[in-house]
């Protein structure tokens, strides 16, 4: 048999306070005095009553529910970023709900066709971006939009990621100091922002020291791609000496391939870095050479622009790149290079 659901207004004849009272305490960023908050927490907890949020939703025209579109899940930085996001959103009073997306269509619009069925406040893509027509939607239906860790030519939308083409920059410096000929790159997926942007920092500055790709694969931010892309790279006569990976994830699958199939040493024979700085990373079995995104500022600054956002539809949009450090590790042969750039 269904339990009868008990009421605000019972809470309040209990705690022996007003039912805009009892509102108030189960409202985010209310007011409420210690007292009358005691006393109806202490009614809320006897009665077993917990608020309706869905039919609070219905008349503030809030739901304090942010939409979180994200792909790469099996890419360790997502997972922790995501959890950094969502406790801090937590902490606001806000609740994320999670969508996944496809890795590599780029197409999202049944997803956030979701999403905006379930009236969020805020939207935010995480690896992903989207159509202009989506884009047209989501404004017209006063939903703000911002992008975590890509971007795109799109200047309504704020977003935040490191600085993609600073770190592409810092490891190809790193390499060339390291005494490095032969240098190879293993890309991520080619539509992606953070792609473009890490490979055109590092060829440039190739480019700026007389250098060139010595070889490049396309892992597209799969591991199991990126072993292929790793075996194919090694079938020249001279090997690369060098290799940049385009993900952390990709580079530990290439580490494996070097290492156990092709029976190289690394770094003697080939160095290795990555790019995120994720927690397996820093594991003996790994110990690789890496930039590392900042989760931490990146996720503080999303939810300050995503709440400002929301409090105010006519917030100018910002982009935000966030310098990361390169982190030396024993995957790479070090030279007396500094990683304070």
């Amino acid at each position: 048999m269904a339990t009868k659901k008990v009421t605000s207004l019972e809470v309040a004849k209990l705690a022996g306070v007003s039912q805009s009272a009892v509102s108030r305490v189960f409202t985010p960023g209310a007011s409420a005095s210690k007292k009358t908050n005691e006393k109806v927490l202490s009614a809320a907890a006897e009665l077993g009553y917990r608020p309706n949020v869905l039919a609070r939703s219905l008349i503030t025209g809030k739901s304090r529910i942010i939409g979180l579109v994200v792909s790469h899940l099996d890419n360790y930085f997502y997972p922790e970023a995501l959890e950094l996001l969502s406790n801090a959103l937590q902490k606001k009073g806000y609740h994320v709900l999670v969508f996944m997306a496809s890795k590599t269509s780029g197409n999202i619009d049944d997803v956030v066709d979701e999403i905006l069925d379930y009236q969020v406040d805020a939207i935010i893509l995480a690896s992903v971006a989207m159509s202009s027509n989506l884009a047209n939607r989501c404004v017209d239906a006063g939903v703000p939009v911002m992008l975590f860790n890509r971007t795109q030519d799109d200047d309504r939308f704020s977003t935040v990621t490191s600085d993609n083409f600073l770190g592409g920059q810092k490891v190809a410096r790193f390499l060339i100091a390291g005494g490095h000929k032969r240098i190879g790159y293993i890309a991520g997926w080619e539509g992606a922002s953070t792609q473009r942007d890490r490979e055109a920092g590092f060829t440039e500055e190739l480019t700026q020291h007389g250098r060139s790709l010595y070889a490049r694969e396309v892992g597209n931010f799969v591991q199991d791609e990126a072993r292929r892309a790793a075996r194919k790279m090694f079938t020249k006569k001279e090997i690369p000496d060098a290799i940049f990976v385009a993900s952390d994830d990709m580079a530990f699958a290439v580490m494996d391939v070097i290492r156990f199939e092709l029976e190289l040493k690394i770094p003697e024979q080939v160095s290795v870095v990555g790019y995120d700085d994720v927690p397996v990373a820093s594991w003996p079995a790994y110990d690789l050479t890496t930039v590392r995104q900042p989760a931490n500022r990146m996720v503080a600054e999303t939810v300050s622009i995503i709440l400002e956002c929301i409090e105010n539809p006519e917030t100018k949009p910002l982009r935000i790149e966030i310098d990361g450090p390169l982190i030396l590790r024993g995957s790479a042969k070090i030279s007396n290079i500094s990683n304070k750039e």
